[in-house]
């Protein structure tokens, strides 16, 4: 039986300052879970119902029941497990690779959509703005399907990032060249920007290619695109060339 003490903790986890102050983070869901314990991501505990099955040592899980779940779990709909898992060290930034740069990025769901598609596209490492929102969120851990445990992800100042990469970095802005008739470099770094205010002036001023993605539609009243969707277009454009 949970105690209220475990159903605290857990649920305090849906907080940055609490995952902080823990180094813990919550991974729900079958799939998601069995690609963290997969991972070198270390568990600190599982909470399961009977029906979910697993190699985990024993003194690490916790067996409960389909209502104690509901009451720590963050989904409408529980499914079978939820894991506390450590927070891995972050890795050092690497500079010479490509690299996925993210200025304010807010939504949880769009970057854990993002994550997902750097492990598509074969994108090791992003590095983030010290105000995108947390790899480590509950709704940004389900996003990414298991993609987390795959990529690196740095929080820096993004200026200082960039200032000192020697790459050339392409920035996607709406009034950019048209990326399907650039030349684009195997080895960059690609700057996205906030859902609401796009790149921000100091990141603009440090990049060397501005790229956008053109419209098609006869009517050309489409505003924008998401930005994840804006990203997987333009991840495989670096791909292609």
């Amino acid at each position: 039986m949970l105690s209220k003490s475990q159903i605290k903790l857990i649920t305090s986890l849906r907080q940055k300052k609490y995952r902080i102050q823990h180094n813990l983070f919550i991974a729900e869901g079958i799939k998601v879970v069995n690609e963290l314990l997969n991972s070198n991501i270390k568990l600190e505990t599982l909470y399961c119902t009977t029906d979910f099955l697993n190699d985990v040592l024993p003194n690490m899980v916790e067996i409960v029941t389909e209502n104690e779940l509901k009451k720590i779990s963050g989904l409408k709909n529980p499914n079978q497990v939820l894991g506390l898992f450590k927070i891995p060290t972050e890795n050092e930034i690497n500079y010479s690779e490509f690299t996925l740069a993210l200025d304010d990025i807010n939504d949880p769901g769009n970057l854990g959509t993002i994550i997902r598609l750097c492990d598509w596209f074969g994108i090791h490492q992003i590095v983030c703005s010290r105000n995108t929102v947390d790899c480590f969120n509950s709704k940004v851990v389900q996003s990414t399907m298991g993609s987390l445990s795959r990529i690196s992800i740095n929080y820096t100042d993004l200026k200082s990032f960039l200032a000192n990469s020697d790459l050339p970095i392409y920035a996607a802005i709406m009034d950019g060249d048209n990326v399907y008739k650039t030349k684009l470099e195997k080895n960059a770094i690609l700057v996205m920007g906030n859902e609401a205010n796009g790149i921000s002036q100091e990141i603009l001023d440090l990049i060397t290619n501005s790229i956008a993605i053109p419209r098609f539609g006869d009517m050309q009243q489409t505003e924008s695109l998401n930005v994840a969707t804006a990203t997987a277009i333009l991840l495989s454009e670096f791909n292609r060339n």
